[in-house]
């Protein structure tokens, strides 16, 4: 070779070769069909029932349940509603979407319907659906109806074959995000400035279930719910947090 010639470059790589790549993927996911999307017109637990949404049977239990309470808005993207018209009219609007799929939450105790819930951002090509526009009026707060909704509703992701469900809120909303973490969703970090809602910044907190969480918080799920839980004045025996992080 003449002294003046270049160094030979060597053998040639293709960028996308297995040998320039050599990096780590996922695992190839086996076995795997698209879930169907929710749509069940009734889930029933022992405390509550998930009605899909329907103004004439929910709207007016619901504003009753909500009235003098504006506060239970704060954090979502609606409400305070004027009056029953003004909801109605709301309700009718949700009710005729299948993303968010709305429920009702009524009480299986007293009959009445105390909050609503939905699924939503659903893509059962990746197996993902998130539980959110979640409302639940003051009188279901801290109930076991109320707890047992949510529950319910990752129950029935799970066994449709999602694999993985989602908890979402403004990051400032901490009623939220500990009802998250006491679910036993996993906390996966912030989201800032992720959208604007009533003229404000919101940061948003992401959580999520995957399924292979689930069994163990099933059956933590399933043990706060027992009956045995509860003493003779409905007072919890053991909380859900401390089970779901045993």
């Amino acid at each position: 070779m003449p002294e003046d010639s270049p160094a030979s470059p060597g053998p040639s790589v293709a960028i996308d070769s297995p040998a320039a790549q050599d990096r780590p993927t996922g695992p190839v996911v086996v076995g795997f069909t698209p879930p169907p999307a929710p749509g069940p017109d009734l889930i029933e637990g022992r405390h509550v029932l998930l009605e899909r949404l329907d103004p004439d049977r929910h709207a007016e239990d619901l504003f009753a349940a909500n009235q003098g309470q504006d506060w239970v808005w704060d954090y979502l993207g609606y409400g305070p509603f004027a009056d029953l018209p003004a909801y109605r009219g709301w309700q009718a609007e949700m009710a005729a979407k299948s993303d968010p799929c709305f429920y009702a939450l009524r009480d299986r105790a007293t009959g009445k319907v105390g909050g609503l819930a939905s699924f939503m951002r659903i893509d059962p090509a990746n197996g993902v659906i998130e539980i959110g526009h979640i409302e639940i009026a003051p009188p279901m707060q801290r109930t076991p109806a109320a707890t047992e909704a949510i529950s319910l509703m990752i129950g029935w992701a799970f066994d449709a074959g999602y694999r993985r469900v989602e908890w979402k809120c403004d990051a400032l909303n901490a009623p939220s995000r500990r009802a998250a973490l006491r679910y036993g969703f996993a906390f996966e970090g912030i989201f800032r400035q992720h959208m604007i809602y009533k003229g404000r910044n919101r940061d948003t907190a992401w959580y999520a279930i995957i399924d292979r969480d689930w069994p163990r918080l099933a059956a933590a799920h399933r043990a706060w719910l027992a009956p045995g839980n509860f003493d003779a004045q409905g007072r919890q025996r053991q909380s859900l947090s401390a089970l779901t992080v045993a």
